[in-house]
């Protein structure tokens, strides 16, 4: 991973958006109030539809300074010269993906709530590795979910630890106490009234000290 990229922040996953001016304002607005990385997502467009969001996306991250990481499709990510893929337990290995971006690209892994599972892709060349859901999400409703205790867990791969599912400026301080780097969000910033100011919120999680009380304790 290239070492010029920000490893703590906000990780603002792009929704389900079909207007691709649109879908590029809301992006603009989230990066402009301090979102750390971008991950392109989009579950209902077809491959077109979706190289064409990505491609459109790359600028808008240059500009700002931001990876652009694609979801679920290294193919993709390395077709429109993007700075990494993110690949969950059915996306297709880790080490082809590396073969095919580069040993300065982004590679990241869903690891849900299994610690083997953070070994491992740490093994096969992970950059990142991704816990959750750590709350009810309104993305996945169904995800299994995760401890806080998988973070800290996690402290020994020595790799930027994401954490994601229904997180919150107000849930969030135990997650960044247990080592949470970055806080995976989708409807949290898109979905809020005031996007810029919802991203302004988490980004405050990393910019004030802990208390005893944003600990995660022992039994969570």
């Amino acid at each position: 991973m290239n070492p010029s990229w920000p490893r703590r922040g906000v990780y603002a996953i792009t929704p389900d958006e079909s207007d691709d001016a649109r879908l590029l304002a809301r992006v603009d607005t989230v990066l402009g109030a301090g979102a750390a990385w971008l991950q392109y997502r989009n579950k209902a467009a077809d491959p077109a539809a979706r190289e064409r969001q990505a491609r459109a996306l790359l600028p808008l991250c240059r500009r700002f300074g931001v990876p652009l990481i694609v979801n679920d499709d290294w193919r993709l990510a390395a077709a429109i010269g993007a700075d990494g893929a993110h690949l969950g337990e059915d996306d297709g290995e880790l080490a082809a993906a590396r073969a095919a971006l580069g040993a300065q690209a982004i590679l990241g892994a869903s690891c849900y709530d299994r610690i083997e599972l953070a070994q491992a892709a740490v093994a096969a060349g992970a950059d990142y590795v991704a816990f959750g859901a750590f709350f009810p999400s309104p993305t996945k409703p169904q995800a299994r979910r995760a401890a806080p205790a998988l973070l800290q867990a996690a402290a020994a791969l020595d790799v930027p630890r994401v954490a994601i599912g229904g997180i919150t400026p107000d849930n969030a301080r135990p997650l960044v106490a247990a080592g949470a780097d970055l806080l995976a969000v989708i409807s949290g910033v898109f979905d809020a009234p005031d996007p810029a100011a919802a991203t302004r919120a988490y980004a405050a999680l990393y910019q004030t000290p802990y208390s005893p009380q944003d600990a995660p304790h022992a039994h969570e």
